[in-house]
C-alpha cells in the first residue's frame, strides 16, 4: 500500500498549530468602525435594517467611541445625520453641523487612541440625496461639488479628524481637497480616497441609516460594477492627486479588485465590507443558517487575505473585542 510524501494536514492537526503557520491574521488595529450621529435626538435609535447598529447620540457616541478605542481599533469613521437638509447641502462644512461636533466629540474622548476619520460627501446633507451639488441636467456638476468638498474638509481638519475621506467619487476631488487642506494649513492631514467605489445594490441599509433623501441612480459618478480597468484608472489618478491611502468599497464582492488594487499602488489600502454584507449576514445568521461569529471572522479574513491593510467594517469593535480576549 502506498502513502502520500506530502502531508500539508500535519500542520492543521491542532489549533495551535494552525495558528502558528496561518497566513493572514487579523488584529484589532486592522479594524474602522462607522458610527452614524445623528442630531436632535434623546436616545439612540436602532437602524432596523443593520441589527445592532444605531444612530447615535453625542452622548452614546462618545461611549461607542470610547469603547472601540479600548478594542484597539484601528480607527472610526463618523457619519453625520442631520435635522434639516438643503439643496447645496451647507450642513455638510458648518462648524456647528452634526458631523463637526461629532468629530470633535470623539477626536477628545480617544485622544491618539485610535485614528478619526470624517467621511466627505454631500448625500447626508442635501434635500435631493444626490452627493453634490446638481446642474441644470439634474446631474452632479462636478466641478462645483469641488469646491464644496473642500470646505469639507477643512470644517473636519479643524473639527479634529485625523483623516478626511472624499466618497462622492469626483474627478479630481483628491487634488480639490489636498489644495483646500494645504491652503488652511493642514499639511498633515492625510486623505483615504474612495478610489474604486461602485455603484453598488448593497448600499440600501445605509441609506437607511442616513435618512437619504435619494431619488434616482448615482450611476453617473459611482463605477459600474462590471469594470475593473477603470477602478485602476481611478485608483492611478487619486495616487498621482496626492491620496495618501485608497480605498475599495464594497468589499467581499470586489476581491478581485481589492487584490489588483493592492498589487498596483505603494500606498495603504482600505475595503469597507458595506451595509448590505453586515445586514445579509446578519440575517441569514438570525435564521439559523450561519455560525455568526464564524461567518463574520471569515468574511474579515478573506478582505485582509485579498490585500487590504484596513477593514472598514460595522462588526470592528465586537470582533476587536473577542480578539483581545
Amino acid at each position: 500500500m502506498s502513502y502520500p510524501s506530502d502531508r500539508p494536514r500535519r500542520l492543521r492537526r491542532t489549533a495551535a498549530l494552525r495558528a502558528l503557520v496561518a497566513e493572514t491574521r487579523l488584529h484589532p488595529s486592522d479594524l474602522v468602525q462607522p458610527l452614524f450621529v445623528r442630531e436632535g435626538i434623546e436616545e439612540p435609535r436602532p437602524i432596523p435594517s443593520m441589527p445592532g447598529q444605531v444612530q447615535h447620540t453625542r452622548e452614546s457616541l462618545r461611549k461607542a467611541a470610547a469603547a472601540a478605542a479600548q478594542a484597539g481599533v484601528g480607527g472610526i469613521m463618523l457619519f453625520g445625520v442631520p435635522a434639516a437638509k438643503h439643496a447645496d447641502g451647507r450642513g455638510a462644512w458648518d462648524p456647528e453641523g452634526i458631523a463637526q461636533l461629532a468629530l470633535a466629540d470623539v477626536a477628545a474622548e480617544v485622544g491618539e487612541a485610535t485614528v478619526v476619520i470624517g467621511d466627505i460627501n454631500l448625500d447626508e446633507y442635501t434635500d435631493h440625496g444626490h452627493v453634490g451639488l446638481l446642474g441644470p441636467d439634474g446631474d452632479v456638476d462636478n466641478d462645483a461639488t469641488l469646491s464644496a468638498y473642500s470646505r469639507v474638509a477643512v470644517a473636519q481638519a479643524a473639527a479634529g479628524a485625523t483623516i478626511v475621506a472624499p466618497s462622492g467619487m469626483m474627478d479630481g476631488q483628491v487634488a480639490a481637497i489636498r489644495a483646500g487642506l494645504d491652503a488652511a494649513g493642514y499639511q498633515r492631514v492625510p486623505i483615504l480616497a474612495y478610489a474604486a467605489k461602485y455603484d453598488s445594490a448593497f448600499y440600501g441599509p445605509f441609506r437607511t441609516a442616513v435618512e437619504s433623501s435619494l431619488v434616482g441612480t448615482r450611476s453617473t459618478h459611482q463605477q459600474d460594477p462590471a469594470n475593473l480597468r477603470e477602478s485602476m484608472r481611478e485608483v492611478e489618478l487619486d495616487v498621482e492627486e496626492g491620496a495618501d491611502l485608497v480605498m475599495v468599497k464594497p468589499a467581499g464582492l470586489y476581491l478581485d479588485v481589492v487584490r489588483r488594487v493592492a498589487d498596483a499602488v505603494d500606498v495603504p489600502v482600505a475595503a469597507y465590507q458595506v451595509s448590505g454584507e453586515y445586514a445579509a449576514l446578519e440575517a441569514a445568521a438570525g435564521h439559523g443558517w450561519l455560525q455568526r461569529e464564524r461567518a463574520i471572522e471569515e468574511s474579515l479574513t478573506a478582505i485582509r487575505r485579498a490585500g487590504a491593510r484596513i477593514v472598514i467594517t460595522y462588526w470592528a469593535t465586537e470582533v476587536a473585542q473577542r480578539l483581545h480576549r
